[in-house]
């Protein structure tokens, strides 16, 4: 007897079967992203501050396990650490704002005599404008500005807002990097616990996604201070006003991938066309397309490459999707946050690596284990092959581990407890 599966099946070609199939599956995990992204979006001032302090984090750590391996106790070394940051930040911020303060008059007198020039070149130039279309030019923009007015105090009142959510983010995000830096093993611990018996396998990829973050964030900071320093540099070496504000804003936009570059370049080409004219615009605009490409050809694939693997095309796509879901500061975290997934979800997903490695035919007691730290040869429960090391829930045979309750403790993530 036929059953009225197999006259379905009978009816509706078995191509056309695995496509349906599959096209569910698809809705399916579209509609699960979907809602995902959305929630994120929806606690943008939680997921944001919380995704910078783990790049703080990757950054800030080596400081404060070279204090910890000083003898220093993980509160006072995470303490020190974060005053040190602080201060650099704040360091850097009075002298940018005393520098500031100082050339901005003198960069008005600039751009005011660099618009007169420009005022004369339209009078006497090939253009031969009149002083009344330039005049109605002026009207026209102050009638728009006029006719807009409630939308920019609207935009006003709304940048009030956004502040105050950029003040509380700042708040959390010192407060998660702090505990971060002082906790990291032990939130990491108390993390394993919910997933029972693969525990293994998703220590191992927390632990590549730490070494990618880890290495990711401390290149990119190299890269962008060459890029900050050597721009910063050129606009001195022509005497542009507020030269040091507009490294430091160059320095941070190189954060960005693609995008961040463009955005503070067309700024300081600006300023740069303001103070000193068109020729010196021309050429701090070639300098800097011509140190941009040193910086992809050369030092991203050197300092940043061997981490990561991306096409182009991939940062691109992987930043249009952050700056959408959550504009500037989304674009920021995209790239660190692709790249941690498609470097642990190999670990994740594969189990080849939880295997233990073989024991040796005839075992010395009284001398070195083969592969082991005194034998010379490659540990496999190093960092550096994502293997489980011995104290590890993946290293049943191994000693006991130290710290609370036996937990595995990532070697790249902040030190144990003493």
């Amino acid at each position: 007897m036929i059953s009225d599966r197999e006259r379905l099946t009978s009816l509706v070609p078995r191509t056309l079967l695995r496509i349906a199939m599959w096209s569910l599956c698809l809705i399916i995990i579209g509609w699960a992203v979907f809602y995902f992204a959305q929630f994120i979006a929806t606690l943008r001032i939680v997921v944001l501050p919380v995704a910078i302090a783990l790049l703080l984090t990757a950054l800030l750590f080596p400081l404060t396990r070279r204090f910890g391996a000083m003898g220093m106790r993980p509160i006072y070394a995470t303490w020190l650490t974060m005053i040190i940051a602080l201060t650099v930040l704040g360091g850097t911020g009075w002298i940018i704002g005393v520098r500031a303060n100082d050339e901005f008059p003198g960069l008005v007198d600039q751009v005011r005599q660099t618009a007169k020039t420009v005022e004369n070149w339209l009078y006497t130039g090939p253009l031969h404008l009149q002083p009344t279309q330039i005049t109605s030019w002026v009207d026209e923009i102050g009638k728009q500005i006029t006719t807009q007015r409630n939308q920019i105090t609207q935009t006003v009142l709304t940048g009030a807002t956004v502040a105050l959510e950029v003040l509380a983010s700042i708040v959390l995000l010192l407060f998660v990097t702090f505990f971060l830096l002082k906790d990291g093993d032990r939130i990491w611990s108390w993390f394993l616990k919910g997933f029972g018996d693969v525990a293994p396998r998703v220590d191992m990829a927390g632990r590549a996604a730490w070494v990618t973050l880890s290495h990711y964030v401390q290149g990119t900071v190299a890269v962008a201070a060459v890029h900050g320093v050597i721009m910063g540099i050129v606009l001195a070496g022509m005497g542009v006003p507020l030269w040091a504000p507009l490294a430091v804003m160059i320095f941070l936009a190189s954060f960005i991938p693609i995008v961040g570059i463009f955005f503070a370049g067309a700024v300081a080409t600006l300023v740069t066309l303001g103070a000193k004219g068109p020729i010196y615009a021309l050429i701090f605009l070639g300098i800097l397309l011509v140190e941009q490409q040193l910086e992809n050809h050369v030092l991203q694939p050197l300092i940043v490459g061997r981490v990561l693997h991306f096409h182009p095309l991939a940062i691109i796509l992987v930043l249009a999707v952050g700056g959408i879901l959550a504009g500037i500061a989304g674009a920021a975290v995209a790239v660190p946050v692709a790249a941690v997934i498609y470097r642990a979800l190999p670990e994740l997903m594969g189990g080849s690596h939880l295997a233990l490695p073989p024991a040796p035919p005839h075992p010395d007691p009284g001398g070195p284990v083969p592969g082991g730290p005194d034998s010379g040869g490659p540990d496999p429960g190093g960092s550096d092959s994502g293997g489980p090391e011995p104290g590890d829930p993946g290293d049943p045979g191994g000693p006991a581990p130290s710290g609370a309750a036996g937990k595995p403790v990532n070697e790249e993530s902040p030190q144990p407890r003493g």
